[in-house]
């Protein structure tokens, strides 16, 4: 059995609580929180606590996906990126900047939140930035 514990930071909001992610064979199997953190003192809430779980869960989803005929089916990253890439270029010329928004998410880190609205502003020309911090 080869048992790791390695330390992370939660995703769920901003507040940077740590914690370690605990492996058996590879397999994430639980959460402990960082007696050392500075943030959360030792201390989880619920969500960090069951943090470990939804990243193995069946329902995750490993791959981006392109509606095709219909369907949703499964394509390559540069695929995916390339066909968000022509529709916001397109997007940005008939309509203007402003005609676009992004929503930013509570389960990314602060420096993810960070680039995305760094992104909005600077290469697209919009303040239409928002998070959602409903957990």
């Amino acid at each position: 059995m080869d048992y790791k514990s390695t330390l992370s930071v939660c995703p769920y909001c901003g507040c940077g609580c740590s914690f370690y992610l605990e492996t058996i064979d590879g397999k994430l199997v639980g959460t402990k929180p960082s007696a050392t953190s500075p943030v959360n003192n030792g201390k989880l809430c619920v969500k960090g606590w069951k943090v470990h779980e939804f990243v193995q869960s069946p329902r995750r989803l490993t791959n981006p996906l392109l509606r095709k005929n219909g369907e949703l089916v499964e394509v390559s990253w540069d695929e995916a990126l390339d066909y968000v890439a022509d529709k916001l270029k397109k997007i940005k010329a008939e309509h203007g900047p402003d005609s676009i928004a992004f929503l930013a998410s509570a389960k990314i880190t602060n420096e993810d939140n960070y680039v995305l609205q760094k992104f909005a502003r600077a290469a697209v020309g919009t303040n239409n930035v928002d998070h959602c911090a409903r957990l």
